[in-house]
């Protein structure tokens, strides 16, 4: 159980990491962002978790909106990961294999 806790929280720390990556760069890069390629690579990283995010809203949500979202689903995975690690290692595991 430990192990699919820390895979879920490294997941998320990925695409979390990503979705800010893009947002940043595409201030910086302006209007030509869509020629740029690292925000084109970033667009590929972050694409299964905004289509999966869109799947489950409904069609009212702007998909304007979507990436947002899904950086804010993403945080509250990564939360919920994250106590379910940490009551692992105080529980039953032990602080010894955690480390």
């Amino acid at each position: 159980m430990l192990l699919v806790a820390t895979a879920i929280k490294l997941i998320c720390e990925i695409a979390l990491c990503a979705l800010a990556g893009r947002w940043l760069l595409g201030l910086m890069a302006g209007a030509k962002r869509e020629q740029n390629f690292f925000y084109q690579l970033l667009g590929i990283m972050t694409r299964p978790f905004t289509l999966a995010f869109r799947k489950i809203t409904p069609r009212l949500v702007i998909d304007r909106h979507i990436p947002l979202l899904t950086f804010f689903a993403l945080v509250w995975i990564w939360l919920f990961a994250l106590i379910e690690k940490a009551s692992l290692c105080r529980g039953a595991i032990g602080q010894g294999l955690c480390q």
